[in-house]
Order: structure tokens, then sequence, then C-alpha cells
């Protein structure tokens, strides 16, 4: 016991070591890059650093690299919990129709001609709502099975993208139509410290509270007989962490857009890893989701002059990366 929670332990600080080390990195790159010795002084605060510098640092790519960090880690962590609530590893975070209902929150937001924090706000809204009618309809029916609840996601979700393809049509094809496609491909350009730090809150407070229950969560996904003989209220937890989870990922689309991949395989990659227990795999896989994120940023905004759409990118290192899971074995379907 001691020995696996000394393993754990150093794998949690590793993990975050390197996280530290790339977000730094990430710092020095870009169109200007930055010296490490300009980087040092631009963040101790060193008079000698001109303007230009510092309003790289601060205003343009801090911004942008904690919220890398924080979406992957919100999107990875939701991802592990939906994976072991439903008890099915190919659950993603939009299992419930979060992102898609986001999506065409910001699909209104911008034929209603409204600026990025109005996006945010209907982004997240209507993220909410989908859910929302998601658990609503097993209530509706009287069914309170796992089954009945992802049923209704499949169903929400379908009907958002419904709603989604209408906007589209009804959209300006030469300007409205590609803001629309372009939020829907994901992306942090937009970020600012104003944008990050009235998101971050929901971030923080979604990501606390499934660490917290990271251990009933390791009995949830035994099953519900095992849950009840442990004395555990398993439609009130379930329904805690369902929640949590929502709001992490509907946090996280409003401000980025939509991002595949990250909420699917970064579970597998962390359990691989560290174990099946979600008291070590929920907070590293919300480390890896940091650091996945804040490389695939990195790589788009720096392989081309032009902004490469996050999920691009996500899809193309997550689809081989998932291939390889599989082709492990590590993955039992």
């Amino acid at each position: 016991m001691v020995k696996t929670r000394r393993r754990g332990y150093g794998i949690l600080l590793l993990t975050t070591l390197v996280l530290i080390g790339l977000m730094l990195v990430a710092l020095s790159l870009g169109r200007y890059q930055l010296s490490l010795s300009e980087l040092i002084a631009t963040l101790t605060g060193q008079t000698s650093v001109s303007p230009v510098i510092h309003n790289i640092v601060f205003s343009l790519r801090l911004p942008r690299i904690l919220a890398a960090a924080a979406i992957g880690a919100a999107l990875a962590i939701s991802g592990t919990a939906y994976q072991s609530i439903f008890q099915n590893p190919l659950v993603s975070p939009d299992l419930l129709g979060v992102s898609n209902g986001a999506a065409v929150g910001a699909a209104l937001a911008i034929l209603l001609g409204w600026h990025t924090v109005g996006t945010q706000i209907l982004a997240f809204a209507l993220g909410l709502i989908a859910v929302l009618f998601s658990v609503g309809i097993p209530r509706l029916i009287h069914q309170s099975s796992t089954l009945a609840l992802v049923l209704a996601g499949i169903v929400i979700s379908g009907l958002m993208q419904a709603i989604l393809g209408l906007l589209k049509y009804l959209a300006d094809p030469e300007s409205q139509l590609q803001d629309i496609v372009y939020w829907q491909l994901g992306s942090l350009a937009k970020v600012n410290l104003n944008s990050l730090g009235a998101v971050l809150p929901l971030l923080i407070v979604g990501m606390v509270i499934l660490l917290i229950m990271r251990w009933r969560l390791t009995v949830l996904a035994l099953g519900n007989q095992v849950a009840f003989a442990q004395g555990i209220n398993v439609r009130l937890e379930r329904g805690l962490v369902i929640l949590s989870a929502t709001m992490l990922t509907a946090s996280a689309v409003c401000l980025s857009g939509t991002i595949g991949w990250i909420g699917l395989i970064v579970p597998h990659m962390a359990r691989i890893i560290i174990g099946e227990n979600t008291k070590w795999s929920l907070p590293l896989s919300g480390l890896i989701g940091a650091i996945f994120l804040l490389v695939v940023d990195t790589l788009a905004r720096t392989l081309s002059a032009g902004e490469i759409p996050l999920s691009i990118l996500t899809g193309f290192i997550g689809t081989p990366i998932f291939i390889a899971i599989l082709l492990s074995k590590k993955v039992a379907l």
C-alpha cells in the first residue's frame, strides 16, 4: 500500500514538473521567439524588459497557455468521470449533448451579432440546457437506468445537430458561416485574461468536486449493487458527478469551441500509466490532458503562418494514439 502510494505521488509530481516545464517552453515559442533570459526577466518583472515583450508574454501568450492547460485538464477529468460513472471506456464528455448544445448557442450568438463574451455565455447556457433535456427524458418516462440516460443523450445530440444545421443554413456564407465553422473546430486565439477569469472559477469548482469524489468513483464504477452495499447514495452521487463533469465540459467548450479526442483518449493513457483506481487516474488524467492540449495549441500557433484549428490537430494526433491503445489490448470493450 505504501509502495503504491509512493509510486502514485511520484508519477503525479513528475507529470506536474513536465507540465510546468512545457508551459515555460510554450511561453518562449511563437512568431516572436524569446530567449530563456528574456523570459525569466519578463516573468520576474525586471525593468529592463521592453514593453513589447511584456505585452507578448502577459497579454497574449500567458492567458492562452493557462487556458490550454485548464481546458485540457477539464476535458480529461470529465472524460474520466463519465467513463467511470457509465462503466464504458468509449464514453466522452459530450455524451449528453453538451458540446452540440454549446455549438448551437455559439451559432445563435454569431447570427445575432453578439461579441465574444455573449457567444461564450450563450454557448455555456445552451450546453447546460441540452444536458438538462437529456437528464429530464428518463425522468419523464420513469426510467432511471444508465442506458436510458445514454439514449436520451444521443437523441438530444441529434436534435442539437439538426438545429445547428438549420442555423448554418440561415447564416451569411460570407461571414457568419465561416465564424460558426471555425468555432466548431476549436481555437484559443481569442482567449484573454477577462474571458479566462470569467470561466476559470467554474472550471476550478468542477475539478475540485470530482477530485474530492474520486474515491467514490472507484466504487460507483463497480456497479450499483456494490455501491449500495458500501452505503453510497448512488442516485445522488451519480447526479453530482454528472453535473460537475457537465459543468466542466460546458465551461471548457464555451471558451475554446469544440475540441475532440481529449476526453476520450487521455483517461485511457492515465489508466495505462497508473492503474484503474480513480484515486490516481483522475488527477493524472487532468495533468496529461493539460499537457496534451498545451502541446497541441503550441503546435497550432507555430506550425504555420495561419492558426490551425485545434480539433484538426487533436484528430490527427489522437487517432493513432487511440489505435495504439486498442492494439495494446489495454481497453476492455
